[in-house]
């Protein structure tokens, strides 16, 4: 159990992420087609989860349009962006942003990537959603880099992300 916290309100996570080195845990997730998504999917390719607790704050929308200005800078990477809204209000988002060089994922149908993960926040006004996190894979689904955001309501460290990605 990871301690974070929301406007300086610890809060609490169920687990911790992922270790670095580690296979990463597969997931199940839904795409802007309502079609069932996993690791598979995206095989051969370095991924960058990106996970948010909702599009709809100020600090997710920043994070996914500033990591879609960087994605074009990684052809053999693709930048996820996970969150617990719907697929409909993902794709919305993506169209009135112009984020169209991430991919978006949602935890519509279960919470078993966020428990896997170790990213569900347990009590709070969060309770059921992600906290802010972020996860790089190799093209083996190997672990290269993870950052559990230690306040919600701070971006990511964009660089060392990215730098991960290379």
């Amino acid at each position: 159990m990871a301690k974070i916290s929301l406007k300086g309100n610890a809060i609490s996570t169920n687990g911790d992420l992922p270790k670095v080195g580690s296979p990463a845990p597969d997931f199940k997730l839904v795409d802007g087609d309502l079609n069932d998504v996993s690791l598979e999917d995206f095989r051969g390719k370095k991924k960058l989860l990106n996970i948010v607790p909702s599009l709809d704050t100020g600090v997710c929308a920043t994070s996914t349009k500033k990591f879609n200005e960087h994605a074009k800078e990684y052809p053999n990477a693709v930048i996820l962006i996970i969150s617990a809204d719907l697929p409909f209000a993902q794709v919305r988002f993506c169209g009135a942003e112009n984020t169209k060089d991430v991919k978006t994922l949602s935890m519509m149908r279960d919470r078993n990537f966020a428990k896997d993960y170790g990213v569900l926040v347990q009590d709070g006004p969060l309770k059921g959603v992600t906290a802010r996190a972020v996860v790089v894979l190799d093209e083996n689904d190997n672990v290269k880099y993870t950052e559990l955001v230690p306040e919600i309501t701070q971006e990511p460290d964009y660089d060392k992300a990215l730098s991960a990605l290379k």
